[in-house]
């Protein structure tokens, strides 16, 4: 994508669109007020010090960007805005430019008629809930990930994931919305405008929560580190040796994998303290593979299935959590190991797979590991990641444009 240009009006849902769209090698330009974006001013902020360069969640949403000031409040700074967007292929905005009447796609378009706009809103354009104020949790509440994300215990209230879930989703819709269009324009020559609903995106990830719903008026109810279903499912964490947990995932179903499973319990010498190691030796001997679909229903399928629980989750309390994934993951056992962030960023596979990357940040007279790109393309590298800009650090873009 490195001969596009992206405009991103600085707004509540668009850094993780205009990153994305930097990763794949654009030119993102984010418009900021002279004061800055308001996500400069949010923690948590570099040695905890606020500073207008300083705050991380700025870093993480406008790396490989390019920083102008425009005051939108001014006549001057309108037409500034209408230049710099002329030469555009893509622009990501809020609702309020829009709403305002400052300045519109339709107007834009007719000039531009290849202008790809994204406009990503809490409730998208035109709702009669334009004007609701919103925060990351009542949009996840309202979306649904909240109803479908806690423990199994339902005392205890649902549970929102951290670091503005709703934010990255919209972004990511709004950045998928974009490069769909960016296909359309390939073909007709034609642009469009793109109406992001951060709610409706939200609602998206509910997985089966809300087709069940919509289906068969089934409820969902909340089960710990599993999905969302009518009906509760077996537990899969199980807390290992050293304390921390593993997530033991799918059973065992075939005959060999069940043979590889007594082979472990013996070499832990854990069979005698589990007496259904029978029916673990019983499905090592059948001729074809367990049938999940059979539980509750036949006898031997249930008791093979149990005893299979009891066989992983023995075997992970005398292992490690991390030992636990690496020996499940050498036998072939779907099985991961419950880290914390900073350990599952400087975890070995993670350093292996490139996501160590070295940043400079010549104002700050250090260099600071960043999170590399989430994909690998076999025909096109993605691009150096540079550090999030200061603030008006490129208004020479705009020098340029005016001239």
């Amino acid at each position: 994508m490195a001969d596009l240009r992206v405009v991103e009006i600085s707004d509540q849902y668009t850094p993780i669109a205009g990153r994305v769209l930097a990763e794949l090698g654009a030119e993102v330009i984010v418009v900021e007020p002279p004061t800055g974006s308001p996500h400069r001013r949010r923690p948590p902020f570099v040695d905890d010090e606020p500073g207008i360069g300083r705050s991380l969640r700025w870093w993480g949403g406008n790396s490989g960007k390019r920083s102008v000031t425009i005051d939108l409040d001014s006549t001057p700074g309108g037409d500034t805005l209408r230049r710099l967007i002329a030469s555009a292929d893509i622009v990501f905005a809020g609702g309020d430019l829009l709403a305002g009447g400052t300045l519109t796609y339709p107007d834009i378009a007719a000039r531009h008629p290849q202008l790809i706009w994204v406009s990503i809103t809490p409730f998208g354009i035109g709702s009669a809930r334009a004007d609701d104020p919103v925060t990351d949790l009542t949009v996840l509440a309202g979306g649904g990930p909240m109803w479908n994300c806690g423990y199994d215990d339902h005392s205890i209230p649902p549970m929102r994931g951290s670091g503005d879930q709703s934010a990255n989703i919209g972004g990511m819709y709004g950045a998928i919305g974009a490069l769909i269009a960016l296909s359309h324009r390939d073909h007709t020559g034609v642009g469009q405008f793109v109406d992001v609903n951060v709610t409706a995106a939200c609602n998206v990830t509910c997985e089966q929560t809300t087709y069940h719903w919509l289906v068969n008026q089934a409820v969902c109810v909340r089960q710990t580190g599993r999905h969302a279903f009518p009906t509760p499912s077996s537990p899969v964490q199980v807390r290992c040796a050293d304390g921390s947990y593993a997530t033991t995932g799918v059973l065992p179903r075939k005959p060999a994998e069940y043979a590889r499973l007594v082979d472990w319990l013996n070499e832990l010498g854990l069979t005698e303290e589990l007496p259904e190691t029978y029916f673990l030796e019983l499905a090592a001997s059948r001729d074809r593979p367990v049938d999940l679909a059979a539980i509750g229903e036949d006898d031997e399928t249930t008791a093979i299935l149990s005893a299979a629980r009891e066989a992983v989750n023995l075997i992970a309390s005398r292992l490690p959590a991390k030992e636990f994934f690496i020996q499940s993951q050498r036998r072939g056992f779907a099985a991961g190991a419950v880290l914390l962030p900073h350990e599952a960023f400087d975890d070995e596979h993670t350093v292996a797979r490139g996501m160590h990357v070295p940043v400079e940040h010549p104002e700050l007279a250090r260099t600071v590991v960043y999170p590399g790109a989430p994909y690998v393309f076999s025909a096109s590298p993605v691009p150096p990641i540079t550090r999030a800009p200061l603030l008006g650090e490129h208004n020479s873009i705009l020098d340029d444009i005016v001239r």
